[in-house]
């Protein structure tokens, strides 16, 4: 679960950028699908909505389940409201805040706590040791290429007269 505008808040603050708030959320969006996707976790990131009209917005965006919580709910609200709902001796709920007291609310339901810092820090992680594998994969995996099974002096030979037009 991640509180959505309160990681915002904080790349905002990292980055020093002035962005449309829809821009910000889809680049979280997508970022937390990046994640999603090389750590297996099922994300969800929650919005606060309590200050418009109406009720309240599930989709999947990119894979990633978003909230937009109803008028008068906070996302604290459903998060804690998620996590006692979906308390299981056999599951880990994760909560993404650097909001202290929701930190220690959702902990003393038997969530563990990340702080948005800390969340930021494990995507880059990851996006890391993924480019590591992915080289890794490359250097040890077989020629594929045509131009593989050539001898050097002809790939530089067929790279010149690619480059000519």
């Amino acid at each position: 679960m991640v509180d959505g505008y309160n990681v915002i808040g904080l790349q905002s603050n990292i980055q020093r950028k002035e962005r449309r708030l829809e821009e910000q959320r889809n680049q979280l969006i997508s970022k937390l699908s990046e994640y999603q996707a090389m750590t297996g976790r099922k994300v969800y990131v929650v919005f606060d909505a309590h200050q418009t009209h109406g009720a309240r917005v599930q989709k999947i965006q990119e894979k990633v389940e978003v909230v937009f919580t109803c008028k008068d709910e906070t996302a604290d609200e459903y998060i804690e409201q998620f996590v006692r709902k979906s308390k299981n001796p056999h599951r880990r709920i994760y909560v993404a805040t650097s909001d202290y007291l929701e930190q220690r609310m959702v902990f003393g339901q038997g969530a563990y706590r990340v702080s948005s810092r800390e969340l930021l820090e494990q995507i880059r992680s990851a996006r890391v040791q993924l480019g590591e594998d992915l080289r890794s994969q490359e250097s040890t995996s077989p020629k594929n290429k045509l131009g593989d099974y050539l001898p050097t002096h002809l790939q530089k030979e067929f790279e010149k007269l690619r480059r000519k037009k």
